[in-house]
């Protein structure tokens, strides 16, 4: 059975369990009034794309506008403690994601909110490999003439990301730690200007979700070396995956949608089910397929499972690259 054929049959019973919520919901009268979506970076990144052409289907479901809130800075934090701080009411949601939801935890000395205690999930959305890429005119490609580059030329070449703590950047310090390389990283506010950077010439190379970067990649404005998943990407079948050149490697970067604790249960299952049904529409995971997003369904708790599952093995990267901020 495919993730797609899975994903339908899990959206049919969710439906059903959503029905149960239905009076609930008619007596709440929720929403009439538009939604707020705090995404913790910036307008143009893999997140905002995702949420973007999410809310654009909610809307039509739910009768009311989403307004999407950028809020960018300190790996996530920042946008993320406005999610924690905002009234649990349905009215404001947020985007929680691999970084916020798990690598936080072990990156900061002092993570200035509890995901666990301060949140609740409400969807599992889906998943993307990072792409390594670097700019046309740095002499090598393949990841092996990269490393080969690297190891000659120890801390001169420059590795940005959208950010510290993000899969790009944790994908880069593992990258390193498993080839022996040393590369000097250099962190951005999101991805946009990073990679304008990356194409200008201002940085060497850096690992991106292919949600953001794949665009540039097919334009032919950088170079993809390799992917970050265990298998290659559909969108991009000639680009091999990292761990054909390092046995073992492999990330892949995660999101969904997250509510402040305390949300009504019937508001978050309503939600669900929608959120649900969008990615359950063939026509829209054709959008997603085009930002190389593939998404899942399935209950809340498919979220913060995956938070857990990931805490420990992101702790350990974050641990043996020697990497914590304040």
């Amino acid at each position: 059975m495919t993730e797609f054929q899975a994903s339908r049959r899990t959206l049919l019973k969710l439906g059903a369990a959503a029905m149960a919520s239905a009076p609930l919901l008619a007596r709440a009268a929720w929403p009439d009034r538009p939604i707020r979506l705090i995404v913790p970076s910036s307008a143009g990144g893999s997140p905002d794309n995702i949420c973007r052409i999410l809310t654009a289907e909610l809307m039509k479901s739910l009768g009311q506008p989403f307004v999407i809130d950028n809020k960018p800075g300190a790996s996530g934090n920042i946008g993320t403690q406005e999610i924690v701080r905002a009234a649990p009411d349905g009215y404001t949601l947020g985007y929680g994601n691999v970084g916020t939801l798990a690598i936080n935890k072990a990156l900061f000395a002092k993570l200035p909110y509890d995901p666990d205690k301060q949140l609740i999930p409400v969807a599992l959305l889906g998943y993307v490999q990072n792409a390594l890429v670097v700019r046309n005119d740095l002499g090598v490609k393949s990841v092996a003439e990269l490393i080969a580059l690297a190891k000659s030329r120890p801390g001169k070449l420059s590795m940005a990301s959208s950010g510290n703590g993000t899969t790009g950047h944790l994908g880069g310090e593992l990258f390193k730690s498993m080839t022996g390389t040393f590369m000097t990283h250099v962190p951005y506010r999101g991805s946009p200007q990073a990679i304008q950077d990356l194409m200008g010439g201002q940085v060497d190379l850096m690992f991106d979700n292919l949600s953001s970067i794949a665009p540039h990649i097919k334009s032919g404005r950088v170079k993809a070396l390799g992917v970050s998943g265990r298998a290659r990407s559909a969108q991009l079948p000639d680009v091999p995956t990292i761990g054909e050149f390092v046995k073992g490697y492999e990330t892949t970067a995660w999101g969904g949608i997250v509510a402040p604790a305390g949300t009504p249960r019937d508001i978050v299952m309503r939600l669900n089910s929608d959120i649900n049904r969008v990615l359950g529409n063939a026509a829209v995971n054709e959008r997603y397929a085009a930002i190389s997003f593939e998404t899942t369904i399935g209950p809340p708790d498919r979220l913060f499972d995956r938070a857990m599952r990931e805490t420990r093995m992101w702790a350990e990267v974050v641990k043996r690259a020697g990497v914590q901020l304040d």
